[in-house]
């Protein structure tokens, strides 16, 4: 099985960018499920129903999040109601959401998605360890093929999940820097993993945001809103194979394309 992991997408642009570009990457790679981290995707910060509809419709099975999934206040409520858009699974249980689903593929393939947040520089939640060893107790009854986003700023705590996941998950997908990373690999016992996927949205910003605002922001420390730059968008993804049967990743790739 062959999935794709498209990174963070980034308002606007992010979406413009996968409606033109997703049709050709899933006809390339010849993609079984499409999964997509959407925590930006409405004016670049949290999530609404119109945009995460508008990223379904492109073709997306699943959509992720993270720190800023309650940026739009409208997403308490939808999220309860729509289980293919997740939140991290280590917030408390009375908020609303869930962390995790398994999805059944026209082939009759069960794919588990789950979410997790890290605490390194991030709010502080339940431990994403403990969390995702918990969670993965009742997910591995209905699935061998578990994809993981773990939604986190550090490298170093990325990594040591990532390790310490090995064998349990078939990939282990970094996100929340926006920023692709050249360390994919497949750990010893078979997971996939890279730091972080990247994102979907304005090639020439500061991770989505206008350079300029960005860059002022740093000269003064002054506080001050920010906006979406404007421009050429890129669509920043990884495909992982997966054996059916064992649920072990076979191969991992790095994807960067640019849209108009």
């Amino acid at each position: 099985m062959r999935i794709l992991f498209i990174g963070d997408i980034i308002g606007q642009p992010g979406r413009q960018a996968l409606k033109a570009l997703l049709p050709n990457i899933t006809g390339k790679y010849k993609t079984d499920f499409v999964i997509a981290n959407g925590e930006n995707a409405a004016a670049g910060f949290g999530i609404t129903e119109t945009t995460a509809s508008e990223i379904f419709a492109c073709g997306v099975n699943v959509i992720t999040t993270g720190n800023h999934v309650w940026d739009k206040k409208e997403a308490l409520t939808y999220l309860a109601k729509e289980h293919r858009v997740l939140r991290p699974v280590n917030y408390p249980p009375d908020v609303p959401g869930n962390g995790s689903i398994v999805v059944t593929t026209p082939g009759q393939i069960s794919v588990a998605v789950l979410n997790i947040a890290g605490r390194v520089f991030m709010n502080s939640l339940d431990c994403p360890f403990r969390a995702a060893k918990t969670a993965l107790e009742s997910i591995r009854e209905s699935a061998n093929i578990i994809i993981v986003d773990f939604h986190a700023e550090a490298t170093s705590e990325k990594i040591a999940f990532a390790y310490y996941l090995d064998g349990l998950v078939s990939a282990v997908i970094g996100t929340h820097t926006h920023v692709q990373t050249a360390d994919e690999k497949i750990l010893p016992n078979g997971t996939a993993y890279i730091s972080d996927v990247g994102m979907t949205g304005p090639m020439h910003s500061v991770i989505g945001i206008d350079k300029n605002q960005i860059i002022g922001k740093f000269l003064t420390g002054m506080p001050r809103k920010f906006d979406i730059a404007d421009g050429k968008s890129m669509l920043n993804a990884v495909v992982v194979d997966i054996d059916e049967k064992n649920g072990k990743a076979t191969g991992i790739q790095r994807i960067q394309m640019t849209g108009s």
